[in-house]
């Protein structure tokens, strides 16, 4: 685990608006994405990720003319998915001003894509997005979902990220869909069992509510902490999330 904790607000963006909803259900306006990035920019992010909700669902491109625009004024790292299918996906993605890219259903559909993307560019661009989710039968497990959460799949979520580290991945967003909106807290549980696999930078996501959800997260083995409802909401900001986390020992930006 880095020293220093991340602190990166998540714009979940459909028909070019920021939504948010619970458990990826009811989803709800929360605003315009390049109104939000200038905000959360000024309040001290350190990064910003972008996430088409409904391009794999769609099939069709991620938002390429909104990264332009926001990279023109943003000036920390941003990370865009949702929709990336290809490596010419991800150089034009970067060119419009993406500093990293996260891919999810299309590396299940084929995983050399993973391999391809890390050769290409280098795995310091290539995120894995991973919405997991905790399946309660005889063998107790998370399992991957695709389409933005939709679709379950039969796959093994600790399996996966160690197969997808040695394809080239530089880092996992790993969401919680049973904690995501719910503002219960991060699912510790699986942060720290996504640490126990693979020692590749960690971004937990799903389930702050609070600003002193943050630090047990960076206990747990994340390396970043991402929100959205609660810092669309102004329940917390960015500068409360980071004060918790130097109040209870972990180094921020």
């Amino acid at each position: 685990m880095s020293l220093t904790v991340r602190v990166i607000p998540c714009l979940d963006v459909a028909e070019g608006r920021v939504v948010k909803g619970v458990n990826f259900e009811n989803l709800r306006d929360a605003g315009d994405p390049i109104e939000l990035a200038n905000y959360y920019y000024q309040s001290g992010a350190d990064e910003l990720t972008f996430l088409d909700v409904n391009a794999t669902v769609d099939n069709r491109s991620t938002m390429y003319e909104l990264v332009s625009r926001t990279a023109e004024q943003v000036f920390i790292p941003l990370t865009v998915g949702g929709g990336v299918r290809t490596v010419s996906d991800v150089g034009n993605l970067l060119a419009a001003g993406a500093d990293k890219v996260s891919v999810s259903s299309a590396a299940i559909a084929r995983p050399e894509l993973l391999s391809e993307i890390a050769d290409r560019y280098g795995n310091q661009v290539l995120v894995l997005s991973l919405d997991l989710k905790l399946r309660t039968n005889a063998s107790n497990r998370w399992i991957v979902t695709t389409h933005g959460g939709r679709i379950s799949t039969d796959i093994d979520a600790l399996e996966w990220i160690s197969k997808c580290a040695d394809l080239g991945v530089g880092e996992l967003l790993v969401n919680s869909i049973d904690a995501d909106g719910t503002k219960a807290g991060f699912d510790l549980n699986l942060i720290s069992s996504v640490r126990g696999v693979s020692g590749l930078p960690l971004i937990a996501s799903g389930g702050a509510g609070s600003s002193k959800d943050f630090a047990p997260a960076a206990e747990a083995g994340a390396d970043a902490v991402l929100a959205a409802s609660i810092f669309h909401n102004r329940t917390v900001t960015i500068a409360e999330a980071k004060k918790n986390l130097l109040a209870e020992g972990y180094l921020v930006r």
